[in-house]
């Protein structure tokens, strides 16, 4: 990866929780615990989760850079969503928990000499786990779920017709 390429995704990952924040925001409350399927997340679920991942994904990239040879575990989203009720959770700080994380560590990356971004550590759901691996899955994370969101609001505006 180029230092451009790492760049734009560290341009990418900073900006995440606006948008993510902003397709919450078009979500009308009637619609926030709204699933679109048996199985699939409401738009408030899709937050709890992000919340949860960011902050597991904070330590994450902590530990490449910092450990030697680190072993990132996994977890089952699924079942932390159903462990934690994501619905009995409060919005405000899932958002703010996000922001805080994303800015914090969109500092740190920015301020990464280039030979860390090689650094890397073992994940029991993958077979390599680098520093710029990390930033390819993160940088699209929470827009792939503003997406998420979004589609989640078209298709509960055609329940509503």
């Amino acid at each position: 990866m180029t230092s451009t390429e790492r760049e734009k995704l560290i341009q990418q990952y900073a900006d995440g929780p606006r948008r993510l924040g902003e397709a919450f925001a078009k979500v009308p409350a009637a619609a926030r615990q709204w699933r679109p399927a048996p199985g699939e997340w409401s738009a408030h679920e899709v937050i709890c989760h992000c919340a949860d991942s960011e902050t597991t994904s904070y330590s994450r990239i902590r530990y490449v850079l910092a450990e030697k040879d680190p072993l990132i575990v996994g977890y089952d989203q699924e079942e932390w969503a159903r462990r934690f009720d994501y619905h009995a959770l409060p919005i405000e700080p899932a958002l703010a928990a996000v922001a805080s994380v994303r800015l914090l560590t969109t500092t740190l990356l920015r301020t990464l000499p280039a030979e860390a971004w090689s650094r890397k550590g073992r994940h029991t759901e993958m077979e390599e786990y680098s520093a710029e691996k990390w930033l390819e899955i993160y940088a699209e994370h929470l827009e792939g779920h503003a997406q998420q969101i979004e589609n989640n609001l078209a298709a509960w505006r055609k329940t509503q017709r």
